[in-house]
């Protein structure tokens, strides 16, 4: 839908005033001594996975207002990621849902992912809700419930998961657990665990050698009392009984109120267990609200410490699997994603033109005073026209949100799919 000569249009109504901000950024960027082409070429080799899930609009415990143009398969999924990638030039990729996603003609979506310039990141498993037909319920748990049909039912869906992934050439598996209790007595952890831990194993070793497991932590919700993988350490723990090819996976939403995830992000990266991020904000709990729009300047102490592991030669972590996770009820899905993207990028690049050496003689001497206020100055730095050149130089728009308002992308949406279009998997 988006075609370059359009954006390109887009983009000359605001070359000027972009070409001034660039110019601004850049001279004070190098008198610090920066290599702004530099930070430009790892803006742009950022990328930042989309969920199927996020494309519709989402709902609450009460209702959901749809707003028209929703991608009612998968193929539309992957056309509208494939719009954000025109866009921002920072989605490359697509994160699926199964049962939701659950490729029809594999071959013929690999050609269609092709032509979109996507790929597929990961696929994720869903033992949280019972679907039509299912033998068992997952009402107690599922890899821990105590009955063991319905540990090897939940099993046997991560591994048709893999399945599904390795038709696409994906690489990823993603287990989030909603196993744990409400009530005081009401499950064994130490039990509970144990189970947990083994069938995983056997999901482990159905995963071919140059796949990874990811291994998501929950504090509550939808059990309220405990769950079976509350927390990093957790997350940590299965990851040493299972091998190297799980790692922990960090959602910024999974955490209680004022829990200090910088610090769990600096563990995890120097453990060398650090396997994935999911992006989003969060007021209360696992609010799902657009990235960085509640608490920016964690985020950016959250991402300090992500690109201190990454410039650091000693840290044996592997490459991370970056995605948002997150669906809101109350904006047009695409423009939340376009956000989010911005948000990210923006605050990646807050983090990149931090002193590492200077902060590191500070924290060495115990200069509170002057390890903070470094941190403080570049949070305050306007990094927006580095990743609007960055755009720029791959082809995409200036001002991603802008070129998706003024051409109209929603509008000709519900030309195409009708204003009572739904989303699968909502």
């Amino acid at each position: 839908m988006v075609i370059q000569d359009n954006i390109q249009a887009h983009n000359e109504t605001a070359r000027g005033t972009h070409a001034f901000h660039f110019q601004h950024i850049g001279e004070l960027l190098s008198r610090k001594g920066l290599d702004v082409q530099g930070i430009v070429e790892q803006i742009k080799a950022f990328q930042i996975a989309i969920p199927s899930w996020a494309l519709g609009t989402g709902g609450t415990r009460f209702g959901r207002f749809p707003g028209g143009g929703e991608p009612r398969s998968l193929e539309e999924k992957i056309e509208d990621v494939g719009l954000l990638h025109q866009l921002s030039r920072s989605c490359n990729s697509i994160s699926l849902h199964i049962p939701w996603d659950v490729p029809k003609d594999p071959a013929a979506l690999k050609q269609h992912l092709q032509t979109q310039g996507l790929s597929i990141d990961s696929v994720n498993s869903n033992t949280f809700q019972d679907q039509p037909g299912q033998l068992h319920s997952y009402k107690f748990g599922s890899l821990a419930h105590t009955d063991a049909a319905v540990r090897r039912q939940a099993i046997e869906h991560n591994i048709q998961c893999i399945e599904h992934g390795r038709a696409l050439e994906a690489r990823v598996l993603t287990v989030w657990l909603a196993d744990g209790a409400n009530f005081p007595g009401q499950q064994h952890f130490r039990r509970a665990w144990q189970r947990c831990a083994e069938a995983l194993a056997d999901i482990y070793r159905a995963m071919p050698p140059d796949w990874t497991m990811l291994i998501e932590y929950k504090p509550y919700e939808p059990n309220f009392y405990s769950m079976v993988i509350p927390d990093w350490g957790t997350s940590y723990s299965l990851c040493q009984f299972l091998g190297q090819q799980a790692q922990a996976l960090v959602d910024l939403g999974h955490h209680l109120p004022n829990t200090n995830i910088e610090q769990i992000v600096a563990r995890l990266m120097h453990f060398g267990r650090l396997g994935g991020f999911h992006f989003n904000g969060s007021m209360y709990g696992d609010d799902d609200l657009t990235t960085g729009s509640i608490k920016p300047y964690q985020f950016f102490l959250i991402f300090n410490e992500l690109v201190d592991a990454m410039s650091d030669p000693a840290v044996r972590n592997p490459p991370l699997a970056w995605m948002i996770d997150a669906s809101h009820n109350s904006k047009d899905p695409l423009e939340d994603l376009l956000q989010s993207v911005q948000n990210i990028l923006n605050t990646y690049a807050k983090a990149l033109l931090v002193d590492r050496a200077a902060l590191a003689a500070a924290q060495e001497q115990n200069d509170v005073l002057a390890a903070e206020e470094l941190l403080r100055d570049v949070f305050a730095t306007d990094t927006r026209a580095l990743l609007a050149e960055a755009a720029r130089q791959a082809g995409g728009a200036l001002d991603p949100l802008g070129a998706y308002r003024s051409l109209g992308i929603r509008e000709q949406l519900i030309t195409q799919r009708g204003k009572n279009s739904v989303a699968t998997g909502l």
